[in-house]
């Protein structure tokens, strides 16, 4: 039988998937298991390794449920996951603890300190990524200085995807991307030991993972993987780049003819700018952002996030759904949803002006400020829910503005990805918010499909990345949707007033902190 199925897996935060595409990138089908995480009183979020594991593997069985002869018919299999995080293993392969996810919040005093001290600016300048209390390179600090027990049984850090990818193939590795956020030389795409021993971490150089670029190198499926799986040993498997890049892939920003940026609009909104080389890599005074690598040789992404997206709309909508249960009429979000791009659309645009930093966790994209909280300015009585939800997608605008403004020059065309696109107010928005012409993927499971086509560049089935992409990414695009003339000149003229007002509440949000910190 014909080896006709690629296989991306992508172990998000929320959702462990497996999804099968033909070689030409059509979607056969996906199987998926939610994902599983303890969040502990001292702010740190930890997930079970073995779970994670053997969840990853009943995926590919049920996988193999809905797709006759997937083991005889897999031609490749790629992992990607969530980012940062650290996942500890002994020599023998075990779990030291419990993984620390991205979400964990434990150093979040050590960073704040590093990243205002010299050697916090130097370690941005090496990296081209901003540290934060999520990277793997504070954690082992941390670790370092409370659990030394836990470094001491531990012989290698992974991420999420790299701990899959070790039990499939019993290689210890992590990818070019992840590699350098906490410990890397962006310019050399290799670890930096000046990055290593800022952190105090040279004497735990041993459990830094080397790097794999899974588009020239792949291994193959284990047997005890083959076992678990239900796939055939000898399977060649890819290390993904991790989640982001692999949206970001297949979900269009890669365009060797159009250079251009993508905006994934999901619970955290993703706002990413392609680069060439690393002299197209800029590199911003508030040291924030990523610079990663990307699976095309010499070139990057750069990211900002923010740390709430679509969050704020699902906020606010649940205010509408507890205020009609308390008027005895039930309703849920995805009721109120129905109309809502039309009530949006009738409202004043720039009416009033909102930041959307509902996360609990503040904002870490342009700036990073974890006391940082959404606000409403220039709330009147005449103002209705419609108004306030336009105020909401305008303010994920301005956000997705605000990061962009922190890479450089604005992309003249953004691909827009995640849940939220689909509302084609919400792209008309940020079209004429960016300036720039926007368009939509309709490329379900980008990031799954961004892996496999790594998975597919690498075992040789295309020639190169661009080719891969004009089959996979290039008929999944919707058409070009231009700014709004009269709307982006109302934008243009309200952004610096965003901008302003998020810098002047600086004080006040640390104010607030201090005081719920006194409450409590």
């Amino acid at each position: 039988m014909t080896r006709d199925v690629l296989i991306g897996i992508d172990a998000g935060t929320s959702v462990l998937k497996s999804v099968a595409f033909e070689l030409d990138g059509r979607q056969l089908d996906a199987f998926a298991i939610p994902n599983h995480y303890e969040t502990l009183a001292n702010g740190g979020v930890e997930q079970d390794m073995r779970r994670t594991w053997a969840d990853c593997a009943a995926c590919l069985r049920g996988l193999a449920e809905k797709l006759p002869d997937l083991a005889r018919r897999t031609a490749a299999v790629a992992v990607t996951g969530q980012g940062d995080g650290t996942w500890l293993i002994d020599a023998a392969g075990e779990p030291v603890a419990p993984a620390w996810l991205w979400l964990d919040a434990r150093t979040a005093p050590f960073i704040e300190a590093y990243r205002a001290s010299p050697a916090g600016r130097r370690h941005y300048e090496l990296s081209g990524c901003g540290l934060n209390a999520c990277s793997q390179g504070p954690h082992l600090a941390w670790m370092r200085k409370h659990s030394p027990e836990m470094l001491s049984h531990a012989a290698t850090a992974f991420h999420c995807k790299d701990w899959l990818y070790f039990k499939l193939t019993g290689v210890r590795a992590t990818d070019p991307s992840e590699a350098l956020f906490t410990f890397g030389d962006y310019k050399r795409r290799a670890y930096s030991e000046e990055a290593i021993a800022a952190l105090g971490l040279s004497p735990h150089r041993h459990l830094i993972a080397p790097i794999l670029d899974a588009t020239s190198e792949q291994h193959a499926l284990s047997a005890d993987a083959a076992r678990a799986t239900g796939l055939s040993v000898g399977t060649p498997i890819a290390l993904g780049f991790v989640d982001v890049v692999c949206t970001a892939l297949g979900g269009g920003l890669y365009d060797p003819v159009t250079p251009c940026g993508c905006t994934i609009i999901g619970s955290t909104g993703m706002h990413m700018r392609f680069a060439g080389d690393s002299g197209g890599v800029t590199l911003n005074a508030q040291s924030t952002g990523y610079t990663m690598a990307f699976p095309v040789p010499g070139q990057y992404v750069q990211m900002q996030s923010n740390m709430a997206s679509t969050l704020n709309i699902d906020w606010l909508l649940d205010q509408s759904v507890r205020a009609l249960a308390r008027a005895g009429i039930e309703s849920t979000r995805r009721q109120l949803l129905e109309g809502l791009d039309e009530q949006v659309a009738k409202a004043r645009p720039a009416d009033l002006l909102y930041h959307p930093y509902i996360s609990e966790a503040g904002e870490r994209g342009p700036f990073v400020d974890p006391s940082a909280r959404a606000s409403f300015i220039g709330l009147s009585t005449r103002h209705t829910e419609a108004d306030m939800m336009r105020a909401v997608f305008e303010g994920l605008a301005f956000a997705s503005r605000d990061c962009y403004a922190a890479m450089g020059p604005m992309p003249q065309e953004v691909r827009l990805t995640g849940g939220a696109a689909r509302s084609k107010t919400l792209r008309g928005i940020s079209a004429s918010v960016l300036g720039a012409r926007v368009r939509t993927s309709s490329r379900a499971e980008a990031g799954a499909a961004g892996a496999a086509m790594i998975a597919a560049v690498g075992a040789g089935h295309y020639a190169s990345m661009a080719s891969c992409v004009k089959q996979w990414v290039t008929p999944y695009l919707d058409p070009l949707e231009a700014p709004d003339p009269e709307l982006a000149l109302i934008y243009e003229a309200a952004f610096p007033a965003y901008v302003a007002s998020r810098q002047a509440l600086a004080p006040v949000w640390r104010q607030l902190a201090r005081s719920r910190a006194a409450a409590s």
